[in-house]
């Protein structure tokens, strides 16, 4: 994509990005943490250089700095990122940590750790706990400072006021960062997914569009020319023993026409039409996949993407009555009437709309057919939602097309929305 002669990536290059870490909301956190421990390296230098003297065994004090100053240099490249920053790095830092704060204990003078002295690594380790929040979050930055928090206090001073108060800042610190992490990770998770689910429709769009101009118009001609093709005409009449040419384009034009509804169900993500399996008594059905048979050049069907379950039962009286709603189009509404087919799945129910655009009827109608004997709509639609605990409601004017809208609780089904 181009804008004002600046290419731009996609969605799908974005959502690549985004995946790679290469736009990781969590590479910046990183690296601060990766330069904090530098800097707090160079502080403890500082400090010690300040008042090395006054420590009993001042040249341990410099053995322990200087494994920490290789360490640290060492593992700076660790540290820029979560895969590299492994549970053994942190293990080892942890450790060199601790070790420093015990030191401290053993080789400071007893009346400098009674006034509040700080640690050989001093601030050097709340990088360590920063590391853990990075790794795992909130829960290991909270268990790591727990470490190093009963280190000072067992090897370093006791329960003072200086390490009371030093113990809850690095805790508080550490689960801060640990929990930015970890909505970091959900969000960038969201980013990404919303950045393929974008970039797959519009695959899928482009697909549909070549698709529809090509594949679906070819069908669709080939399945009327089929329909206007006699069955007896052509080549080898009924009598020759063979099948006719105007069977075979019948027979061609039919099969054109199950191949454009099943594309156009998979371009649009509905269910396939195909043959009805036996429903199992004990596990819900999907009523998509049986209304899908009723879907034609004629009946358009709209239908949720994820499955609308009823029991076997309810399942199968829902769609037999949409059934009847439809052929009364096909028989009542003219040979070039639509239909479109609605369904609705709500918690508390599930509603099927069918919808013509034929010429309508006036009303008192269909007292007069039943009155008259004709009971499709009173039996095959009224009556089979009534057995359902559901309704049926018929709205129709002259001119104004058919609107049949059927109702079935989910109280009365027993199965809620969505169940599995």
């Amino acid at each position: 994509m181009t804008d004002g002669g600046r290419t731009r990536p996609g969605p799908g290059a974005v959502g690549a990005a985004v995946a790679a870490g290469g736009m990781s909301v969590e590479l910046p956190l990183w690296r601060a943490i990766s330069f904090f421990r530098v800097l707090a390296l160079c502080y403890a230098l500082l400090r010690y250089l300040d008042s090395y003297l006054q420590f009993v065994h001042p040249v341990a004090g410099w053995i322990y700095l200087g494994a920490l100053t290789l360490w640290t240099l060492a593992s700076t490249r660790a540290f820029s990122g979560p895969h590299r920053c492994t549970w053994y790095v942190l293990a080892t830092d942890l450790l060199l940590a601790v070790t420093g704060i015990v030191m401290s204990g053993l080789i400071d003078a007893p009346s400098r750790i009674s006034h509040g002295a700080p640690t050989l690594p001093t601030i050097w380790a709340a990088g360590t706990v920063l590391g853990f929040a990075g790794r795992g979050g909130w829960r290991w930055a909270a268990a790591a400072g727990s470490v190093i928090g009963v280190a000072n206090i067992l090897g370093h001073g006791g329960p003072t006021g200086d390490n009371i108060h030093n113990i809850v800042l690095l805790m508080l610190a550490g689960c801060a960062i640990g929990y930015v992490m970890e909505l970091a990770r959900a969000s960038e998770a969201t980013l990404t997914r919303a950045l393929q689910v974008e970039a797959a429709t519009r695959e899928r769009e482009r697909l549909s569009r070549d698709i529809h101009d090509g594949v679906l118009q070819v069908l669709a001609l080939v399945q009327r020319r089929g329909a206007e093709v006699p069955s007896g005409g052509a080549s080898g009449g009924p009598s020759s023993g063979a099948p006719s040419a105007g069977a075979d384009l019948a027979e061609l034009g039919r099969l054109a026409g199950e191949q454009e509804r099943a594309l156009r169900a998979l371009m649009s993500g509905g269910p396939l039409p195909g043959p009805r399996e036996a429903p199992r008594p004990d596990l819900p059905q999907d009523l998509r996949a049986l209304l899908a048979a009723y879907a034609d050049e004629r009946v358009t069907l709209s239908a949720p993407g994820t499955p609308v379950l009823l029991p076997p039962p309810a399942a199968s009286e829902l769609a037999a009555a949409v059934g009847a709603a439809v052929d009364n189009v096909r028989r009542h509404a003219g040979p070039a009437a639509r239909a479109w087919i609605l369904v609705e799945d709500e918690p508390q129910a599930v509603t099927v709309s069918i919808r013509d655009d034929g010429p309508g009827f006036a009303p008192g109608r269909l007292g007069e057919a039943e009155r008259a004997g004709r009971l499709g709509v009173s039996q095959s639609i009224r009556g089979r939602l009534r057995d359902l605990g559901g309704t049926a409601e018929l709205y129709s004017a002259p001119g104004e097309g058919v609107e049949v809208e059927l109702t079935v609780p989910r109280a009365g089904s027993g199965t809620p929305a969505g169940a599995p």
